[in-house]
């Protein structure tokens, strides 16, 4: 069955992204419609799949992660506005049942993301 599921971890410290929230979007033109919303664990990961089911169809779906706010709470000084405050990956999904896994590589300045397994 298709799902969509992420993880995050802080390559500044080494460590799982803990507690950061993350909205799933689905993109039709210009309009956004949220999907779900969840927190990461202390793994850095979701407990559950951001989507899977009826809702896994192909289309362009965007991923928000909320960094800026893990980055205060880990103790790190950023300027107003953070240079990262909001993470956003626009992704598309195009087969019917597979397993999408977008990662998240973040640290106060810089982010990476690749197609996961």
């Amino acid at each position: 069955m298709g799902r969509v599921t992420t993880h995050i971890l802080d390559a500044a410290k080494g460590l799982p992204g803990s507690d950061i929230k993350i909205e799933l979007y689905r993109v039709e033109g210009e309009h956004t419609t949220l999907i779900n919303t969840v927190y990461t664990n202390r793994d850095g990961r979701t407990d559950s799949p951001l989507l899977e089911g009826e809702d896994y169809v192909p289309g362009k779906y965007q991923l928000v992660f909320h960094t800026g706010a893990y980055m205060k709470q880990s103790g790190v000084e950023l300027l107003e506005p953070a240079f990262l405050d909001d993470v956003v990956i626009r992704f598309g999904i195009a087969a019917g049942q597979e397993h999408y896994h977008v990662p998240l590589l973040i640290s106060p300045y810089s982010y990476s993301t690749y197609r996961g397994s």
